[in-house]
């Protein structure tokens, strides 16, 4: 078959190019240590390597998303330790209050003592983080979470909601709680009925804390009232336990019961408390749930103690027997208000493992995903080099194979 010169020329010309070309693909990859600029270079890799940089940048994401969680979470627990601390703090001055050996400048003093912890805990409770969000406000973090209401108390400014953070493909996790599960609030499991007098009783009668004595029935579920009343023949003390929870209330004794001081009182509900000292035959005593919103706000539980040091007691047996009774059921509901914080506490420091344990299996991941990226998408040298210098070679051979083809012509043969 006969060859013409121009498609020699153009046949040498097309494989010179195609070799040159791939000499400056093989050029680029081992300069910019990158096999895979093109997705044309390897459509399956170059899909490959998008879902990669896809779950790259989302493992990212989440790295980013738990070092916040992890911080929010921290300042917490930090804040929770410091309520902790002013609450025991606050309990031991109420122990050191009922002793009875303080006299009415001595309760004075106390008294603004116990102010001062109670501004501190507020200040704990309106806690920010480093960016001017409320740490206990739910939803609302730009708004004080507690405000001092003008006739005494506190106004819960935020909401219900706890603010989540994405830390995973598939999990969620909570890095806040609220002001008011935290210090408006008790767990009823785990909390001890509040035992309390009336401030209208005028004998002499101081009630204890409750005693559990059947922890298969105990409950505190139901508000109880200890009426006092005088037998009408004898005129002797005699006591009836109401329950409170039904209108009327109900009568838990069948019969009013004789009074004997330091003796057990049944609650009829697995549990029993002692009334010492002479109670005044109109007098009342209650035992209510911890639940109960005047027991489980730490605020109100605090000014009720304080109000309750600041009342002057002036050698009076019944002002004195009323006053260790506030402070008895103060004593009672802190502790309450104490077991809740440190619940809370340990959730949050789950919390905190928990985000641990998925930072360390992110990282692990980050780290496999970027290394399978790298082996798809990085320049293997030896063999990049090796094959510039067969393509090298190849287009030497070439360009040299042309220029002798170029020779082969019946022209140079002829004499001029």
């Amino acid at each position: 078959m006969r060859i013409a010169t121009s498609q020699i020329y153009s046949s040498s010309l097309s494989t010179m190019e195609n070799q040159q070309a791939q000499l400056l693909q093989v050029q680029q990859q081992v300069s910019t240590g990158i096999s895979l600029s093109n997705p044309a270079d390897n459509p399956l890799g170059a899909a490959q390597a998008v879902q990669l940089s896809a779950t790259s940048a989302a493992l990212t994401q989440y790295a980013s998303n738990q070092n916040t969680a992890l911080s929010s979470l921290q300042l917490e627990d930090s804040t929770l330790s410091s309520v902790t601390t002013t609450l025991q703090a606050i309990s031991q001055q109420i122990q050191s209050a009922i002793n009875g050996s303080l006299n009415d400048s001595d309760r004075q003093a106390l008294a603004q003592q116990l102010q001062g912890e109670r501004s501190q805990l507020f200040t704990l409770a309106n806690t920010t983080d480093g960016q001017g969000n409320y740490l206990f406000s739910g939803f609302q973090s730009t708004s004080q979470v507690f405000t001092n209401t003008p006739g005494g108390g506190v106004q819960y400014n935020g909401d219900a909601g706890q603010r989540l953070i994405q830390v995973g493909g598939s999990r969620q996790i909570a890095v806040s709680d609220t002001g008011a599960s935290v210090f408006l609030s008790v767990s009823s499991v785990g909390s001890q009925a509040v035992a309390a007098g009336s401030p209208a009783n005028t004998g002499t009668g101081t009630i204890s804390g409750v005693t559990v004595t059947d922890p298969t029935q105990a409950t505190n579920g139901h508000p109880l009232t200890i009426q006092f009343g005088a037998d009408p023949t004898s005129g002797a003390l005699t006591y009836s336990v109401l329950d409170d929870s039904t209108s009327p209330a109900t009568a838990l004794t069948t019969t009013p019961q004789p009074y004997t001081a330091g003796s057990p009182i049944d609650l009829g509900s697995g549990m029993n408390v002692t009334i010492s000292g002479t109670p005044a035959s109109t007098d009342t005593f209650s035992v209510t749930p911890a639940t109960t919103q005047q027991n489980s706000s730490v605020f109100s539980t605090i000014d009720s103690v304080i109000a309750a040091l600041q009342t002057p007691v002036n050698g009076s047996p019944s002002a004195s027997a009323n006053l260790t009774n506030a402070l008895q059921g103060g004593l009672t509901a802190i502790g309450n208000s104490i077991s809740n914080v440190v619940t809370i506490q340990a959730s949050v420091g789950g919390r905190e493992q928990e985000v641990k344990a998925l930072q360390t299996v992110t990282s692990t991941n980050s780290l496999q995903v970027t290394s399978n990226l790298s082996d798809l998408t990085s320049t293997d040298m030896t063999a990049a080099i090796t094959q510039y210098t067969q393509l090298s070679n190849a287009l030497t051979a070439s360009q040299k194979s042309f220029a002798a083809t170029q020779n082969l012509s019946l022209f140079q043969y002829i004499n001029p």
